[in-house]
């Protein structure tokens, strides 16, 4: 017998666990960050997005891929907003460990093998694409869905769309408005061109320390032009975002039936 219908891990008695979880489900893990977004968005953006989708996505693919929502990561790496008063980060030793105590964690304490993080911040990409092939060494088949390059991805833009944009603020418009400040939004200017930001940031085959104080990268802390968000764009990249969890599900299921195999 299944637990609530809310599909939240939390919601569960202890009692109901192992007949509503399975091995074949999937533990959706939301991941995000405490930092600038600028002055007209909160610090907790990312994990407010991260949760928020989660929700969506579990509740458009849950009973298909018999998902379930853990409690959000809140706090990521942001040392490249480190300059911001209120900016929380943790160490990239911290991280790993945290990270790899939570899959032995999660594999002693539930049935369930397959574990796809929803990371909200972008500045947690590096250390889970390395930390996660550890990670599997616990059991788990895992697989991480990147928010923001699936929100913008069109990095060759004249001004990219990294941080606090008008991707970002319009699926906070979309999301929870009470929080975006709308007058110090209206007095915002596009951050600088893409050319020193495609340099800095972008280049696959270089990678610099930068921050986004750098006032080549970025206008008040934002990098990107969020003058046009609304909350009409940020509901239709959501409902990509939704749509195209889908068939990462299934491709992180189909690796798993591929590695019992081998």
């Amino acid at each position: 017998m299944r637990g609530p219908a809310s599909r939240m891990i939390g919601h569960l008695v202890f009692s109901e666990v192992n007949d509503a979880v399975a091995a074949g489900s999937v533990l959706c893990l939301p991941m995000g960050s405490i930092e600038q977004h600028g002055p007209h968005l909160p610090l907790d953006t990312d994990s407010v997005i991260a949760e928020a989708l989660t929700r969506r996505i579990v509740a458009r693919w849950g009973d298909e891929h018999d998902l379930w929502q853990l409690p959000a990561v809140p706090i990521g790496l942001s040392r490249e907003h480190a300059w911001a008063p209120g900016t929380l980060s943790l160490t990239v030793t911290g991280m790993a460990a945290y990270l790899r105590d939570l899959a032995l964690e999660l594999v002693r304490a539930l049935p369930a093998r397959n574990l796809l993080i929803v990371n909200g911040h972008g500045g947690n990409r590096g250390i889970l694409e390395a930390v996660t092939r550890e990670m599997g060494d616990c059991g788990l088949h895992i697989a991480t869905l990147h928010l923001g390059a699936m929100m913008s991805p069109d990095t060759a833009a004249h001004v990219p769309e990294i941080h606090a944009g008008k991707d970002e603020t319009s699926v906070m418009l979309a999301l929870a408005p009470e929080l975006v400040r709308r007058d110090a939004l209206a007095a915002l200017n596009p951050a600088p061109g893409g050319d020193t930001t495609q340099a800095l940031v972008l280049d696959p085959a270089v990678s610099y320390p930068w921050s986004s104080d750098d006032p080549r990268l970025s206008a008040s802390g934002v990098m990107g032009d969020p003058r046009g968000a609304s909350a009409a764009h940020g509901e239709m990249l959501i409902a990509r975002v939704v749509e195209g969890a889908g068939a990462v599900m299934q491709r992180l299921k189909d690796n798993a039936a591929t590695e019992r195999r081998g």
